[in-house]
């Protein structure tokens, strides 16, 4: 079990049913409000932390929106929402997290803290420089409405094109 088989690239959170103006406090609200809807979307065994989760460093403090935890990955999973375009400097601040709960939460049977980026668009270019395959941060788009018909299926056919691709990748 990885990272890269529990986390999808897309989240559809239509069943929020947000207005077409919202914040990230109008976001994160409507997710609990109905989080067993969102951690199904999830996918299996993610198990509700806290949210808003109070953590202070060097005297100044910080929240990180959600945390689970995972149990066949067996460590925490933090969920950073955004509500536009990914920004570099989220990167770091999610390296902060993860390095606190690594510090100060993890037992010593569990694994590295995992951290999910949740924006609403995606910076393929920043986070092709920014991130390693084996990095312990994800970045996947939420929507909240279903996309068209057309747009979903360019989406599957890409995401097939680029697994395939992939698959060549290995085999040399």
């Amino acid at each position: 079990m990885t990272p890269e088989l529990v986390f999808r690239d897309s989240y559809v959170l239509d069943f929020l049913e947000l207005s077409d103006t919202y914040s990230e406090k109008d976001l994160e609200r409507a997710i609990l409000n109905t989080l067993e809807k969102f951690i199904l979307e999830l996918g299996k065994d993610f198990y509700f932390v806290a949210r808003q989760k109070r953590i202070t460093i060097d005297n100044e403090d910080y929240y990180m929106d959600l945390v689970f935890y995972h149990r066949k990955l067996r460590c925490f999973i933090v969920i950073d929402l955004k509500l536009g375009k990914f920004k570099a400097d989220y990167k770091g601040q999610m390296e902060l997290y993860l390095k606190y709960l690594e510090k100060y939460e993890m037992l010593e049977d569990e694994n590295l803290p995992v951290g999910l980026i949740l924006c609403a668009e995606k910076g393929k270019e920043q986070i092709e420089l920014l991130f390693l395959p084996e990095d312990r941060i994800k970045v996947a788009e939420y929507l909240t409405k279903l996309p068209p018909k057309e747009l979903f299926a360019e989406k599957l056919h890409k995401a097939i094109q680029t697994a395939q691709l992939k698959l060549e990748i290995k085999k040399q």
